[in-house]
């Protein structure tokens, strides 16, 4: 009789949802003793009107915000870097965080380093590198997600690029999990349908992974169920309707039950498009979408019992693991996403491939895997995921 499972659990933070909660910023700062916050965000949500008018609300109630906005779409230590200047120099107390995963990331790294020595990459999530910080100087974070798609408003990680070798790295501490989220599917109303459809594939990619991850972890797959069950329920209705308040909600609590599930693990599929970001900039829910069904296929006969419960959690018909493919195949395609790289112009060749794989392999996304995976594995898989080989 095998022996029975021993594992550790930890799982998120407050979540304040629904519409219009966006105006309880304030006094959920307050609440957290937050009197001078940097505000951490991207130029594209710094220029939005609802934005603006936070911000002065902000004011209004007695608070001194700053906006550190100069955050790029795969953000790099040295915005890292910048982000954390400013707000030593201002003399800030804690982080809110508004936007997409870069955003958060960069935030959750200000806040890190605000109090703690070291550059970013002294934290990668190696080994016990978390333990070179002192939690106690981290400051207090309230995340505002502005889509729906990474869930880094829920997790205690961040992705940032290295650029002494073009790869983006995962940094860890438990306490970059954010103190509070405020998530208001308004704010996520007028994001473009392109980037609706990227943003949910990475969350589909992320409750995909988790729960075909190895270890036990029955939270995490039940989590990971029911947040693929709202993307397949409501994804399409986002991309076609981006006002559809009911979709946004469930697509903002599937991007979070992806990111708190891969406390589980991810896989091959995230070891794959971290270096491909780094390298060519291609959006990450893009480069997961891509690889996703080159993945499946390569891990086919390590997953063909959980894809059974999945494509009935999904109420597919014939359940088994070509139903989900099938589901995964025509669900990109009616997003309009890219079915390889070549489709996806991002400037990927063979070459790429061959320098690319050794940094896949290296990639601590690999670990959780369902099928060990080798150097010649990753670059066959990015060769296949560039000519369409299935």
């Amino acid at each position: 009789m095998p022996p029975s499972p021993v594992a550790k659990f930890n799982y998120p933070t407050t979540y304040r949802l629904g519409c219009g909660r966006l105006r309880e910023l304030g006094s959920a700062c307050s609440e957290l003793g937050i009197r001078r916050p940097l505000v951490v965000t991207d130029a594209f949500v710094a220029e939005q009107p609802w934005f603006v008018a936070a911000i002065e609300a902000l004011r209004t109630e007695g608070l001194a915000p700053e906006v550190f906005s100069d955050v790029e779409s795969n953000p790099s230590g040295p915005t890292v870097d910048a982000g954390v200047a400013r707000y030593r120099d201002g003399e800030h107390d804690g982080v809110v965080l508004f936007g997409g995963g870069s955003p958060m990331d960069v935030g959750k790294c200000i806040a890190l380093l605000a109090n703690n020595p070291g550059t970013v990459f002294d934290y990668e999530d190696i080994g016990d590198n978390y333990l070179r910080a002192d939690p106690n100087a981290i400051p207090p974070i309230v995340a505002v997600p502005t889509t729906a798609g990474t869930g880094s408003e829920v997790g205690r990680a961040s992705v940032i690029l290295d650029p002494r070798d073009h790869n983006k790295k995962i940094i860890f501490h438990p306490k970059m999990m954010p103190s509070l989220v405020i998530a208001d599917p308004e704010l996520t109303f007028d994001l473009p349908p392109t980037m609706t459809a990227a943003t949910g594939m990475d969350a589909l990619a992320h409750c995909f992974e988790a729960f075909c991850a190895t270890g036990f972890h029955p939270l995490a797959d039940g989590i990971a169920l029911e947040g693929l069950r709202l993307i397949h329920l409501h994804l399409r209705e986002a991309v076609a309707d981006g006002h559809d308040a009911t979709a946004r909600t469930n697509l903002l609590v599937a991007a979070s039950m992806g990111a708190t599930a891969f406390q589980k693990g991810l896989g091959l599929v995230h070891a794959l498009s971290h270096p491909l970001g780094g390298v060519t900039k291609i959006h990450h829910g893009t480069a997961n979408a891509i690889f996703m069904p080159y993945v499946m296929a390569f891990n086919r006969e390590t997953i063909e019992a959980p894809m059974r419960r999945l494509a009935l959690a999904l109420d597919l018909s014939h359940p088994g693991f070509d139903a989900v493919m099938s589901w995964i195949l025509d669900l990109r395609r009616d997003l309009g996403l890219p079915h390889t790289l070549a489709e996806a112009d991002v400037g990927f060749d063979a070459a790429m491939a061959r320098r690319l794989a050794p940094m896949a392999m290296n990639d601590p996304s690999m670990g959780g895997n369902p099928r060990p995976a080798t150097v010649d594995d990753c670059e066959r898989l990015f060769l296949r995921a560039y000519t369409g080989d299935l």
